[in-house]
């Protein structure tokens, strides 16, 4: 049996900077791949592009990784904009939504990270905190940017029989790079790993038939640097 077909919904840039002559880009953090590859999984990435070619993508992977980003649109859960219109990615949302809706109908794994997370949560009927810091804790570090990447800044706290307890245990700590977060939970997930100041930080399925996991750090990060940011990698390909 070959390795797992990992496909990682990848993100665009209009101008890539000077070294790359400003061209447009399609591309993902390479710390997908590099954790995805030393998991034993074989990572694929997947350009944004028309809903229509989200069922061809999704036959052609064995699970899908939906990757952190720009915010995702409030119209999708129903309010105005109260964040920065420049920090919003329509054409990614619109694809991500078809991506998501395609795994579920092929019954294909997801693993969603941070923005991956508030994107899964809206498309099954959540809401989204558009900025945090109108209620977060002021000593907590959820943008914890320029502290480096790869440095756990604050606790989670996972609950009981999850899966973020099997492989964080009950109390760890982890990165943090957001200012939005989950607000009404989806219908269909169940919080599972939770910030001291009680921002949702890990998200599960309720369901059995649907395989989803969901964290608002960034293991992606940090896989080389934290074991147990490995270990979520090593899940994913293998048990998810």
């Amino acid at each position: 049996m070959g390795r797992p077909v990992m496909g990682i919904a990848a993100n665009e840039i209009m101008d890539a900077g000077k070294t790359l002559y400003h061209l447009p880009i399609s591309y993902t953090p390479a710390g997908y791949v590099k954790a995805v590859n030393n998991a034993g999984g074989l990572p694929l990435i997947l350009p944004i592009g028309s809903p229509d070619t989200a069922k061809d993508y999704i036959n052609q992977i064995d699970k899908l990784i939906l990757a952190g980003g720009q915010n995702v649109a409030p119209e999708w859960y129903g309010e105005s904009v109260q964040c920065e219109e420049s920090a919003l990615a329509k054409e990614r949302d619109i694809f991500e939504m078809a991506l998501i809706k395609e795994a579920l109908k092929q019954k294909k794994p997801i693993f969603a990270i941070c923005r991956g997370m508030q994107i899964v949560n809206v498309a099954f009927g959540g809401s989204l905190h558009q900025d945090i810091r109108h209620i977060a804790d002021d000593n907590i570090q959820h943008m914890q940017a320029p502290i480096a990447k790869e440095i756990p800044t604050h606790k989670i706290r996972t609950t009981d029989t999850s899966v973020l307890r099997k492989i964080y245990g009950k109390e760890t700590k982890v990165n943090s790079f957001h200012w939005q977060a989950v607000k009404k939970l989806a219908p269909s997930l169940k919080a599972t790993a939770y910030s001291e100041d009680g921002i949702i930080e890990g998200v599960e399925s309720k369901f059995k038939n649907v395989n989803f996991l969901g964290v608002q750090w960034h293991p992606d990060f940090a896989y080389d640097h934290l074991e147990q940011e490995m270990n979520i990698f090593r899940y994913v390909v293998k048990n998810l």
